[in-house]
């Protein structure tokens, strides 16, 4: 116990050591209008260097995300119709089914399936 306690307390002090360090050594730099431009050999930048994002597609991605997590999912279920009840599978099944469609219907309510809008 006496051990654990005191290899805790020098790997405290260590850690606390080297981030003071680091915080005293680390270079201070001020942010700068120029030097957070984009370099385009000394000239102004002709365009925004950021692009625009369109959020309809990040909504998208973000539910095609989520859908294809819970079909992954879904596959456990298969391996488990061998040896569990056909009445608990489909209960089971039936139930995260439905879990899926409430969460299509929200997002077809709220209006992030339209892609023109």
């Amino acid at each position: 116990m006496f051990i654990t306690l005191s290899s805790a307390i020098i790997i405290i002090m260590i850690s606390t050591a080297m981030m003071m360090i680091s915080s005293i050594l680390s270079k201070k730099t001020f942010i700068d209008r120029e030097k957070s431009s984009p370099f385009e050999c000394g000239f102004d930048p002709k365009s925004s260097p950021r692009l625009p994002f369109s959020l309809q597609f990040f909504l998208i991605a973000l539910i095609f995300l989520i859908f294809d997590v819970e079909i992954a999912l879904l596959i456990p279920l298969i391996s488990i119709l061998k040896i569990s009840k056909i009445s608990w599978f489909w209960t089971v099944a039936s139930f995260f089914a439905i879990i899926l469609l409430v969460g299509l219907y929200h997002e077809w309510n709220q209006g992030a399936l339209e892609w023109a809008s």
